[in-house]
């Protein structure tokens, strides 16, 4: 009876957070962006690079060869470096995700949709799974909108789409970016968490999401390189679960224990 009624709470408090995330305009614009950010990445650091030729010994840093680049760097090439690709490549994504799910939860508190969902019927717990599961959903949708902008970026800016010379293989990439996916549940967790802190303060939610985020920043070409392989894939569909189930239980510590206004 208790796990029925549990299911039957879940799936309902899904289906209000889904039509509430369609309805919303943000989703749709988190989602365009990563759409067009890579391709106006690939394009315009192209044109930028392409003036620069005369100068061979800026110009690599200054623009893409390769479109692989846009997702990521081979284990032991150049994940760390602080050059334009190192930097402006899918990696950013991690960071929308956290101010995506800090806005969205935001709007909760700050309408008054928390408090009236929680004395009409829902559990706290109902409302962290039900938050956690949707906007994961949402964060593989923008992941994978990258990736098709990168590869419409790589062919307007003519770049080259050689895996081998990018140092991975195709079965690599497919590892690279499931690895990538899972791993953004460690940054929703994040940002939902310091959401149920920060309550209607969504300055302080996001600085502290963003704050977070920073420190992870140097992890995630390690956990997820572009010839990403089992252990990779393994390590992040396991570990991204177990930890948002984590922050999950802290989360829904700290609605109980606070007020929510």
């Amino acid at each position: 009876m208790n796990a029925n009624g549990f299911g039957k709470r879940l799936k309902t408090m899904l289906k209000v957070d889904a039509r509430r995330m369609l309805t919303m305009p943000t989703v749709w614009i988190m989602l365009a962006v990563s759409l067009a950010l890579p391709v106006l990445i690939l394009v315009m650091t192209s044109f930028v690079g392409g003036m620069s030729e005369t100068d061979p010994s800026g110009s690599a840093q200054m623009s893409f060869t390769n479109v692989w680049q846009a997702i990521g760097s081979a284990a032991g090439g150049n994940a760390m470096s602080m050059d334009l690709t190192g930097m402006c490549n899918i990696n950013l994504l991690y960071f929308l995700v956290a101010i995506f799910v800090c806005l969205f939860v935001g709007e909760d508190f700050r309408s008054g949709y928390v408090k009236n969902l929680f004395t009409v019927r829902a559990k706290k717990l109902d409302y962290v799974l039900s938050k956690t599961i949707v906007l994961f959903a949402a964060s593989a949708g923008m992941f994978l909108l990258y990736f098709v902008g990168a590869m419409i970026g790589g062919g307007i800016a003519g770049l080259s789409f050689d895996v081998a010379e990018a140092g991975a293989t195709a079965g690599g990439i497919i590892a690279c970016m499931v690895s990538k996916v899972f791993f953004a549940l460690v940054f929703v967790s994040i940002a939902l968490t310091l959401s149920a802190v920060g309550k209607q303060k969504l300055w302080l939610s996001i600085l502290g999401s963003l704050a977070a985020g920073m420190l992870l920043f140097t992890m995630i070409p390690m956990m997820t390189p572009l010839d990403a392989g089992a252990f990779n894939v393994a390590l992040c569909v396991l570990g991204g679960p177990l930890f948002a189930a984590g922050l999950g239980a802290v989360s829904n510590i700290i609605l109980n224990k606070t007020s929510l206004v």
